[in-house]
């Protein structure tokens, strides 16, 4: 997916920009980058970081990078920011999101005099130079960005630095979020509310769906107020979203709370584990909730290795992926051999590195092995985030077994699979939990999830459960 992070300051702000991208080193993998502005202009670094933390690979940069203006970012994708010259100003931009008509909008930019684009190794073009390049087709950086969330199938949050303040805007529908943090001399923006907590921030404000703020280092101008319909991500809680960040006033950590004790009323007086145990990290907090709730011991059987294996994530390769996330999960034989246990990740997507614990869990002398996901079964792509590198929804372990059965009618029938009450949906769960070895299998219900983020179902986007839009 990807973060990012802006200062707005009266006084030097590359030290408070380099430690608040660095916070959302959770929601990327392959560049970060940080573009500045001051006395001399504007200045940029990126850096591959598959393989080195952000914080290595910046370090130097922070001596050059002077500037009482900057944003930077985390991507799992294309370089950013961008150094951008045109007719309404020079100015740098990096954007958050996922754009599913890049043919269409490509062909307006061609249209209208654009004769080429920097394509990238993959043979792509960078997303984010086309959202400069839509924006500057307008008379001004308010207008051109309006002009850009009218346009983009998918979502679009961004933020756009010029030589006297940064704008920043959130997607239309608000799928993910914006916070503004306050300091004496200065405001900052980010994707995590987190991430300005330790630099001396307040809570300012967060920016409503489509909302675009003009930021400087004196003040926080709203110059596109917010539209009324939101759909924001709720897998921000399940998953991606770091435990101490919050969006729309809930909490991460509280939420994944919530997300485990209805997981353990749904499962009383059904089965007996002897500990609970989440699968390292994200599954940790709703295993707590969990254990809380039903009385029955917290646990951690495995231990995650995190010095030289922060992120299973991190690799390009699948099959590398898989390997990371089998070596990072040390067993402790004493709190598996003879034991049953409950275990909660956060999802499942393939299947693959989940089953694989669950096997490493019995060669170690588990008795049994429940799961509890802590989502539903997800059943469709996502078409508004880059929360997964699938390139195919049969990449999805519910999605190939659908497809094995129902063969080409497969999509007649998802709403039946997603519903938790239907046969088919109860039919699913029994093939998944034999292919994975589980001892018995329940996922959390989309009904109880909402009820754990505590927001009106109407603004929460849940797509990928249940394919409604």
């Amino acid at each position: 997916m990807g973060g990012f992070f802006g200062v707005a300051s009266k006084n030097d702000c590359t030290l408070d920009l380099f430690y608040g991208v660095d916070y959302h080193s959770h929601l990327g993998t392959r560049r970060g980058g940080m573009a500045t502005h001051g006395q001399d202009g504007f200045n940029r670094a990126i850096h591959n970081i598959e393989n080195s933390p952000f914080r290595t690979k910046f370090e130097r940069d922070v001596e050059e990078l002077k500037g009482n203006l900057g944003i930077g970012c985390i991507s799992d994708f294309e370089p950013q920011p961008l150094l951008i010259q045109s007719h309404i100003g020079s100015f740098a931009i990096t954007t958050v999101g996922k754009i599913n008509n890049m043919d269409k909008l490509l062909k307006i930019v061609y249209e209208n005099g654009h004769s080429h684009f920097q394509e990238m190794s993959n043979g792509q073009v960078n997303a984010t130079e086309l959202i400069a390049a839509l924006i500057s087709k307008k008379d001004s950086f308010t207008e051109g960005i309006r002009y850009v969330q009218s346009l983009v199938d998918g979502s679009m949050t961004l933020l756009l630095l010029t030589e006297e303040g940064i704008y920043a805007a959130r997607d239309r529908f608000g799928r993910t979020p914006v916070a503004i943090g306050k300091k004496k001399d200065a405001y900052c923006v980010s994707f995590e509310s987190f991430a300005y907590i330790n630099l001396g921030y307040t809570n300012y404000k967060e920016l409503g769906p489509g909302e675009i703020v003009y930021i400087t280092p004196e003040s926080v101008e709203t110059v596109s107020a917010p539209c009324e319909k939101m759909r924001i991500c709720s897998f921000l809680w399940v998953y991606y979203g770091y435990p101490t960040s919050s969006y729309e006033g809930v909490n991460v950590e509280q939420m994944r709370y919530n997300c485990g004790s209805l997981l353990a009323k749904r499962d009383e007086g059904t089965v007996e584990p002897d500990c609970i145990a989440g699968v390292p990290d994200s599954g940790i907090a709703h295993a707590i909730g969990y254990a809380n709730e039903s009385g029955i011991p917290y646990a951690r059987p495995f231990i995650k290795y995190t010095p030289t294996w922060p992120r299973s994530f991190m690799p390009t390769s699948q099959n590398q992926r898989n390997l990371i996330a089998r070596m990072k999960l040390i067993p402790v034989q004493s709190l598996i051999e003879d034991r049953r246990l409950l275990l909660i990740d956060d999802s499942i997507v393939r299947g693959t590195q989940l089953r694989e614990t669950t096997e490493f869990l019995y060669h170690s002398g588990a008795k049994e092995v429940h799961v509890r996901p802590a989502c539903p079964p997800l059943l469709y792509g996502c078409k508004y985030l880059n929360f997964s590198r699938s390139k195919s929804e049969l990449d999805l372990i519910t999605r190939r077994i659908i497809k094995e059965w129902e063969g080409d009618n497969d999509e007649k029938y998802l709403s039946e699979y997603a519903d938790p009450n239907s046969d088919r949906y109860q039919k699913l769960l029994d093939e998944i939990r034999r292919q994975q070895n589980f001892t018995s299998l329940r996922y959390h219900r989309l009904d109880d999830l909402i009820e754990a983020i505590g927001i009106d179902s109407c603004k929460l986007c849940t797509y990928c459960f249940n394919g409604v839009e």
